[in-house]
């Protein structure tokens, strides 16, 4: 009978852990056309579009990954890239545009073959890095421009 009772509770914590997840995951993607709407929280790296492109370039020092959902080494780069945004949130800007659904932004800066990462300092590219980096190789790029 008391086991009975604690189940209904338990299932009640379990389901509301996982709405909490998934509401606190959504915190850190912009999810609207204004790149106003990026987060202050730059501990996970930020999702761009061709619509919020331009202006999220715009200022301060930020790294855009060109990559796409079926590309092995862009997988590989993901959490390199997360471990990064958590170690230098606080001076850069750590960015992820699809280029599946990006495709003018794409073209506009001759994104050829992914994983590549574009570093821009105040709207203008500084750097560009093409195929599958390690943790050490980005950062010692990124020590020039913080």
């Amino acid at each position: 009978m008391f086991k009975s009772k604690l189940l209904p509770v338990f299932m009640f914590l379990i389901i509301s852990m996982g709405i909490y997840s998934v509401v606190h995951q959504s915190d850190n993607t912009i999810v609207t056309n204004t790149a106003a709407n990026i987060i202050t929280n730059k501990s996970k790296p930020v999702t761009l579009n061709d619509e919020t492109f331009k202006e999220s370039i715009s200022k301060g020092v930020i790294l855009v990954d060109f990559w796409a959902t079926w590309c092995g080494p862009c997988r590989q780069q993901g959490p390199i890239l997360e471990d990064i945004a958590q170690e230098l949130g606080d001076k850069i800007t750590i960015g992820k545009l699809d280029i599946d659904h990006n495709k003018q932004t794409t073209a506009n800066y001759y994104v050829r073959t992914i994983p590549t990462i574009i570093i821009f300092k105040d709207g203008k590219v500084e750097e560009r890095l093409v195929g599958l980096r390690s943790k050490d190789q980005i950062m010692k790029v990124l020590r020039r421009y913080l």
